[in-house]
């Protein structure tokens, strides 16, 4: 085990020389070390002056300080050092096979106050309600051994990005502009697939699988998806489409739209899903888990969306709406619309709809392990610096995870001997 240990810290520092050629100027290198050493090293509270203590006991108040100044004001490129963790991870995942998935998710950090960079009353994921928090958009690669995040971006609010006084205050760049979070998503993928990440399906909850828009530009560049969508979402049932357009009678413009009628209507999912026969259902177990088989019951039929498609002239084309339906509910609880192939068996479309558990799992270590939800500092560089660290460490750690048995724990480290009697600002102890 010692061998064991001293072989992966030595993989682990020769990784944290791979970050620093991200930095540019080579009096980041230092702080950059010790600010991931802190974030893998065990203890509490991942904020800066905790970190240096752990680090640097003997020298906490200059420690934190180079710290602070790295992570807070330096002008370093958060995209780049999130580059070289991707390039880090990516061959140790697709040892295990190809990526099955783009996972698109969202994440809240609550926050209390009003002056952190993006905060406002907002839906918060981690607190299942709306309250003061900031949110961040997130695109993951993922297969069934690993996923980890690749890009990473605050959520600005339409009041802060219309608010000039504390866009200033907070750092925000005077050339960005409001966009919604599916916007955002969008951007990321486009990025993303620009810089050759490997392709792969979009996978997304009903908070963007919503969004026609969303749903149709990733078509539009050729991306196929699976995307959680509302009861609400309206479709023409299996076999049916709208109306083609009425036949021109010689007078004014010819009809071009498709059309509906009093009787030939779609319907919301979750009437086609009542009108399914029972022949349509079908048990799938999708993964194992901790307390045995993940397994539900299952629709997959053809269907076409029909958001406002009485203003086109040709019909959406067919997609896949699959549904969940558990023996033991009155109703069915979740619906996707994807566009894979026909040909797609209906394991394949449970297994990559249900692959968002991973994210959700991977936003719980980098919170409770890693601290990306302790940044105390108020500024957009600091948000973004502080979090593009924190999952270059899930990075590797991930990268550990993969390649090597036993996987390495999150806390890999050790840290140096505190003087006694010593308690760093923002420790549980503290007074």
């Amino acid at each position: 085990m010692p061998n064991l240990a001293s072989a992966r810290a030595q993989r682990f520092h020769a990784y944290v020389e791979r970050l620093t050629t991200a930095l540019g100027h080579r009096d980041r290198h230092g702080p950059l070390r010790a600010y991931v050493t802190g974030l893998c090293l065990p203890g509490d509270r991942k904020s800066i002056e905790p970190m240096a203590a752990r680090v640097d006991p003997r020298h906490v108040r200059a420690r934190h300080q180079s710290m602070h100044h790295f992570v807070a004001n330096a002008a370093w490129d958060d995209a780049a050092v999130l580059r070289v963790a991707r390039e880090t991870v990516l061959p140790a995942l697709e040892r295990h096979g190809p990526v099955a998935a783009w996972v698109v998710d969202d994440t809240g950090i609550p926050k209390k106050g009003r002056h952190s960079v993006g905060v406002a009353r907002q839906y918060c994921g981690v607190l299942g309600k709306q309250d003061n928090c900031q949110v961040a958009v997130s695109v993951s690669v993922a297969n069934e051994r690993a996923s980890i995040p690749v890009a990473y971006r605050l959520y600005v609010p339409e009041a802060w990005a219309q608010d000039r006084r504390r866009r200033r205050a907070a750092g925000v760049p005077e050339a960005l502009e409001f966009r919604t979070k599916w916007q955002m998503a969008l951007e990321q993928i486009t990025q993303l697939a620009a810089d050759g990440v490997p392709a792969a399906p979009v996978v997304a909850d009903a908070g963007y699988g919503v969004i026609t828009a969303f749903r149709d530009a990733l078509t539009a560049q050729g991306i196929p998806y699976i995307v959680g969508i509302s009861t609400e979402t309206t479709v023409w049932a299996p076999g049916r489409a709208p109306l083609p357009p009425p036949k021109y009678r010689g007078h004014g413009r010819p009809p071009t739209l498709v059309r509906r009628t009093r009787r030939h209507r779609p319907l919301n999912v979750r009437t086609v899903a009542q009108h399914l026969p029972a022949a349509a259902w079908r048990s799938v177990t999708w993964r194992q888990g901790t307390r045995g088989a993940m397994r539900s019951r299952f629709a997959a039929v053809r269907v076409r969306p029909a958001h406002r498609d009485d203003g086109r002239s040709t019909p959406r084309s067919e997609e896949w709406l699959l549904i969940e339906w558990p023996r033991t509910e009155a109703a069915p609880i979740k619906y996707w619309l994807s566009t894979l192939p026909p040909t797609a068996p209906r394991a394949e479309l449970v297994g990559l709809a249900m692959l968002r558990w991973r994210i959700e799992r991977d936003y719980q270590e980098l919170k409770d392990e890693l601290g990306l939800d302790h940044f105390e500092g108020r500024g957009w560089r600091g948000f973004h610096h502080h979090a593009a660290l924190c999952i270059a460490a899930y990075a590797f750690l991930a990268a550990e995870r993969l390649a090597h048995f036993p996987p390495a724990p999150l806390a890999l480290l050790r840290p140096a001997r505190r003087p006694q009697g010593f308690t760093p600002r923002g420790a549980p102890s503290a007074s």
